[in-house]
């Protein structure tokens, strides 16, 4: 008999599940390039070189089985070894135990086994949580019977599926009755599925200098391109069938974000496929309930959907697909897919995937289990897990001619098709919303690889986070009627401070939709916008202050630079980047303090305008816009609209210093006597008086005009505007003239 973890399995069944665990040739191999990073544990054996084999002794003259090949007895320091730890204890220093009793040493990588010639009983101890079992000789027999096996396990071992299965049930057991659902044997089941998940395989190619977090592999990857300095993505569409909403454009915006990081900070040129699905059986539906044809319904809501892109400053994709215009390709997708012997037609036709002819395949993104048992189904699939590649057409509805009949696609079958007509079987980022990955994602990647007969389709996942709304743990959906369509939201509030909401956090992550959280991103441009028209002014001369620390400044750029380059490789972490720009920011104004008088010192134009031009390329890379650029981007409208309200400043600024202005004979009047000096304070008190309500009235023009988005701003020897995005800001409260 065998223990293995303290249960007793018979000897023959311990042999063969220790020989499954048998590394290949190949998985000794290290096979890890420079810049990769090593599985767990794997560090040592891949610097060590590799152990020789131990050579045969032959046992002693009166063994009645001869020569046979065994480990030679270890010495003392080895013993030693393994007799340090609180594991180590179990297998050696015991007392009552000969030398030759105690397991070999596990060597640094792993070792050339060697066969197991026995047919007796044998004791597997575990000597570490980290290492591998080892075989050791029952106490019970001769010396001269003792055979010794070690079996390592390899940082990536090709049938884990035993120790998985006892690990699980330990850990359930642990736990004790009904704290894990389905008992030990579904807790046992369940690891033993997750381990038998393929392991995400590293592709070969060019280093962008990103790490991202990959769903594929459940962590942080370096980002390694098929082509150099190009990056070849699929993102999924919108379903169109009505306006698209706020959680939509949270997802689309946070990869244009994405997008632009790895164009402009990267260098990397982005070749983009969307893929449009313009029949489904929402567009039906709707489409009946307005007495039009799913095509025109769905050419409506597209253009709509466009549109709403463009507000955002989301940048089109390189080419948009839709379904139906990819429908040949489509159904010889599915031949091909049926001819591997991984689809099926039925007598109603309909073809579905078999998921599980798949077998341990399936089950990439999500933890999915093919061979358990499934749930009863009144369809004409085999199995409750099957689905859809082409469905069968029901009375009255539009459809396609298919050699199973007419109908027309199922859902996964269509972002599969156009993804492969493009890119091939080689793709190496796949983006979408995280409610995406199961079941729309994993049957993707199914189909893709099944058509492909590839091993790994789709290097990349990268998976948005949802948009909840205050209060709420569910997303922003059309189902939940919890929404709100980006036209709505637009009335509002600009794209610049959608845009500043999405930085604010990272991609993957839920995000609160709130007018706290809006607050925050406009408070955020606010303060930045504020900077930028401050530093404007200090450099046209318009601002006048103390002597600036250059040096400190400097060094504070550099560091920015430093940082924000860190962030945006470290999986494209917009809020740690947006905090750097926002300490720059702060460290700026410090330095603009404000004097009554010039002295004379030197300015930092220079280095103030390196700032603005850092800060203002930050966020015009990243989609957004401050300062007086903004002005001319409507074409020559606006640049008429400009040159009116410049007019208008500089009137207005010219009757307000009038009324502030000090009479000649007011400003002798403090070299005469004090009787004077009473009666020239008295005049000035009566001007000003008289003049009030010319500055009254530059107030309510300054106050009026923001009401229009148009922001002016008086300084001491002048004023200043810009025209702010949106045409809705609030009036920002101050000190009046």
């Amino acid at each position: 008999m065998v223990s293995l973890n303290h249960r007793v399995l018979p000897a023959n069944a311990a042999t063969e599940s220790l020989a499954k665990h048998q590394p290949c040739a190949d998985a000794i191999k290290p096979k890890h390039k420079a810049g990769y990073p090593l599985p767990h544990g794997a560090e040592t054996a891949a610097r060590a070189p590799y152990p020789q084999a131990p050579q045969p002794r032959p046992n002693p003259p009166d063994s009645p089985r001869g020569r046979s090949e065994q480990y030679p007895p270890p010495g003392p320091a080895q013993a030693r070894q393994r007799g340090s730890g609180r594991r180590g204890r179990q297998t050696a220093g015991l007392p009552g135990r000969a030398p030759w009793q105690h397991a070999p040493p596990l060597p640094a990588a792993p070792a050339v086994a060697t066969p197991l010639a026995c047919c007796f009983p044998v004791q597997a101890v575990r000597v570490s949580r980290r290492q591998a079992w080892q075989v050791v000789p029952a106490p019970s027999l001769p010396p001269h019977r003792k055979a010794e096996l070690l079996v390592p396990r390899p940082p990536l071992c090709p049938r884990p599926g035993a120790v998985a299965m006892l690990r699980g049930a330990a850990a359930a057991r642990r736990c004790g009755p009904g704290a894990v659902p389905g008992g030990w044997k579904a807790a046992a089941r369940r690891c033993c599925s997750a381990a038998r998940r393929r392991e995400w395989v590293p592709p070969t190619g060019w280093h962008s200098g990103i790490v991202a977090y990959n769903s594929r592999s459940r962590s942080k990857e370096p980002l390694v391109l098929a082509a150099e300095g190009v990056a070849t993505w699929y993102s999924c569409g919108p379903t169109v069938y009505d306006q698209a909403h706020l959680g939509h454009a949270c997802s689309y915006v946070r990869f244009d974000i994405i997008r632009r990081i790895m164009t402009r900070f990267f260098g990397i040129e982005v070749v983009m496929v969307m893929g449009i699905t313009d029949i489904d059986d929402k567009i039906i539906r709707k489409a009946n309930e307005m007495n039009i044809s799913p095509v025109a319904l769905a050419r409506i809501y597209e253009e709509d959907f466009k549109q709403d892109m463009a507000a955002l400053k989301v940048l089109p994709p390189t080419v948009y697909m839709r379904v139906t215009d990819s429908i040949p390709q489509i159904i010889a997708f599915i031949k091909t897919v049926i001819a591997s012997g991984q689809a099926y037609a039925t007598s109603q036709g309909n073809v579905y995937f078999d998921v599980k002819s798949w077998g341990r395949r399936y089950g990439v993104l999500t933890t999915v289990y093919p061979d358990t048992q499934d749930e009863a189904v009144d369809t004409d699939k085999r199995h409750g897990k099957d689905f859809a590649l082409w469905k069968a057409a029901k009375p009255q509805e539009i459809f396609w001619t298919s050699p199973w009949g007419k109908g027309r696609p199922g859902w996964h079958i269509e972002c599969s098709t156009i993804s492969s007509a493009v890119f091939g079987k080689q793709l190496d980022i796949h983006t979408g919303g995280i409610d995406l990955a199961f079941p729309h994602h994993e049957n993707e990647i199914a189909q893709c690889e099944a058509y492909h007969q590839c091993e790994q389709w789709g290097n990349y996942f990268l998976h948005s986070g949802h948009l909840h709304v205050k209060g709420s743990q569910e997303k922003m959906s059309k189902s939940l009627k919890n929404y709100i369509s980006i036209k709505d939201f637009l009335e509002k509030f600009s794209s610049d401070q959608f845009r500043m909401f999405c930085l604010r956090s990272r991609y993957s992550s839920a995000v609160e939709f709130s007018g706290e959280t809006m607050d925050d991103a406009k408070h955020h441009l606010q303060a930045i916008s504020s900077f930028v028209r401050d530093a404007s002014a200090y450099i046209k001369g318009q601002l006048v202050c103390d002597p600036v620390r250059e040096d400190i400044l400097w060094e504070r750029l550099a560091n920015t630079k430093v940082t924000v380059k860190a962030a945006f490789a470290d999986d494209f972490d917009t809020s740690r980047a947006v905090a750097a720009i926002m300490d720059l920011v702060h460290h700026g104004n410090r330095q603009l303090k404000a004097v009554t008088k010039d002295a004379g010192s030197p300015r930092s134009s220079v280095l103030y305008g390196t700032i603005i031009s850092y800060i203002e390329g930050f966020f015009n890379a990243l989609g957004m816009s401050f300062g007086e650029r903004q002005v001319a981007v409507g074409g020559g409208s606006s640049a008429v609209l400009s040159s009116v309200i410049e007019e208008l400043v500089r009137f207005r600024m010219a009757v307000r210093h009038y009324a502030l202005a000090l009479p000649e004979a007011a400003a002798q009047g403090a070299a005469g006597t004090q009787g004077q000096e009473h009666q020239q304070k008295d005049e000035r008190q009566r001007l000003m008086q008289e003049r009030k309500p010319l500055l009254e009235a530059c107030d309510s023009l300054r106050g009026h005009l923001a009401a229009f988005g148009i922001h002016i701003q008086d300084r001491a020897a002048t004023s200043t505007w810009e025209l702010l995005e949106g045409g809705q800001v609030e009036q920002q409260p101050g000190k009046k003239s």
